[in-house]
């Protein structure tokens, strides 16, 4: 008996000893551990900087194609506005030109009465008649934007006038001034229907 006695706290002190292999085993799981989640960060940290650095690729082709599509559609509106003014010019233009070949056979008419207007005349209602005729002819005129060129006493313009004599110059009418029209000029906007026929002053 007291050889078992003996022999149990022999048993007691060799327990510790027994236990130390496991601590270790638990201090290199717990190493291990530690390496993995080192590992793992490292791992999702290099993933999120790839994502990062795709994003970073993806918007800059982003902004390359909203620049791009931005030119595209500013050049496409500077096409428009140029198409639409041209249209407009051209379109007016074909207006003027089918005003300007309607007033030309018209203004044989108006030449006629203007000539029987200054004609002197006893009837004072044939007198009367022609100038409201002539008036009509005025408001007409107006309303599809003809203008009677302006010539007596304005400086002689080879585009506006068509000189056909020469009287002496004057105070009044000094040379190269217009000192008579001899028959009316017209236009429409810039587009001439007729020179001015005039006299100049030398």
């Amino acid at each position: 008996m007291e050889d078992q006695i003996k022999k149990e706290p022999q048993a007691e002190e060799t327990r510790p000893t027994e236990t130390a292999p496991e601590h270790t085993e638990t201090a290199q799981h717990e190493a291990a551990d530690k390496k993995q989640k080192k590992q793992d960060k490292k791992d999702r940290c290099a993933a999120l900087e790839k994502e990062l650095a795709e994003a970073k690729a993806a918007a800059e082709a982003a902004e390359q194609a909203l620049a791009a599509a931005k030119d595209t559609l500013m050049r496409t509106a500077a096409e428009y506005d140029n198409f639409r003014k041209r249209s407009a010019r051209e379109k007016e233009g074909s207006f003027n030109n089918g005003v300007s070949f309607a007033v030309t056979q018209l203004l044989p008419v108006a030449d006629t009465l203007e000539m029987a207007a200054a004609a002197p005349t006893e009837d004072e209602n044939f007198k009367k008649g022609i100038e409201m005729t002539l008036t009509k002819f005025a408001e007409a005129f107006a309303k599809l934007g003809i203008e009677e060129i302006e010539a007596a006493g304005k400086p002689f313009d080879p585009e506006l006038h068509s000189a056909v004599m020469q009287e002496p110059a004057s105070e009044e009418c000094p040379s190269g001034t217009v000192t008579k029209v001899l028959q009316k000029g017209y236009r429409i906007g810039k587009q001439i229907i007729r020179h001015a026929v005039v006299a100049v002053a030398q």
